[in-house]
């Protein structure tokens, strides 16, 4: 599992108009190879690892902050989650309803994310922060800890990801959708589920597999239409604060 970090049940239960015993993404399992594109993880009594454990140990004084709550948010890939937060800031209300191409390309990118991020995964194996105390985390402590490891974070790929395409579709709102995307990353260490060095590396990933994207006639034809209906006049989300 990769894409995001949450088993993939979970997540087909909270996405709408999208018949998940279907779906694909755009690459095939050899379009990228995540294992050779990322360096190991730092190890645990290096400088950046202990650096990686202090970030875990000190945002535990987050719990039950505003900042806590947004990253229960953003850990929720798909309803009343990180793609609300995405039409907060960028002005438009994305759903299957309104913009049925770009949540496609999201969905599509979702289970990209996993196809790219869990060779890298199984590879290195680095444990999760959570792992061995009972500090608060953000989500409910579950089976799924244990066995989907920590680098890269899923979560930081496939969000990064969505704000790059943003990014290319409505260019008037990059500099909110790349914020936002930086945001979400760092909600993967305020949440207690990931380093900073897994969610760099998600990062890393996610950027090279837009990229490699933009070599599939797929992808490009998706974006085109997502363009397009972003052209038309598109209701703002609510509940924005």
């Amino acid at each position: 599992m990769a894409g995001g970090d949450k088993p993939a049940a979970a997540q087909a239960s909270t996405t709408q108009a999208w018949d998940s015993s279907k779906a694909k993404g755009y690459l095939g399992d050899e379009a990228l190879h995540g294992a050779d594109i990322l360096p190991p993880p730092p190890a645990a009594d290096s400088p950046r690892g202990l650096a990686d454990r202090a970030a875990y140990d000190e945002t535990r004084a987050l719990k039950d902050t505003p900042r806590w709550a947004e990253a229960i948010k953003d850990a929720d890939l798909w309803q009343g989650g990180a793609v609300h937060r995405y039409s907060c800031a960028v002005g438009v209300e994305l759903s299957p309803a309104t913009t049925p191409a770009l949540m496609r390309i999201f969905h599509k990118i979702e289970l990209d994310g996993r196809t790219v991020g869990t060779p890298p995964k199984d590879h290195y194996g680095r444990p999760r922060p959570a792992l061995g105390n009972d500090k608060p985390i953000c989500v409910p402590r579950a089976d799924w800890l244990k066995t989907n490891a920590s680098y890269p974070s899923g979560h930081s790929l496939v969000e990064w990801s969505w704000a790059l395409v943003l990014t290319e579709l409505i260019p008037a709102k990059a500099d909110a959708a790349l914020k936002l995307g930086q945001e979400m990353g760092q909600s993967r260490v305020v949440c207690g589920v990931h380093y900073p060095s897994d969610v760099e590396a998600g990062r890393t990933l996610g950027a090279g597999m837009v990229a490699r994207l933009h070599a599939d006639p797929a992808f490009l034809a998706d974006m085109a239409a997502a363009k397009a209906e972003l052209a038309k006049p598109l209701p703002a989300p609510g509940g924005c604060g």
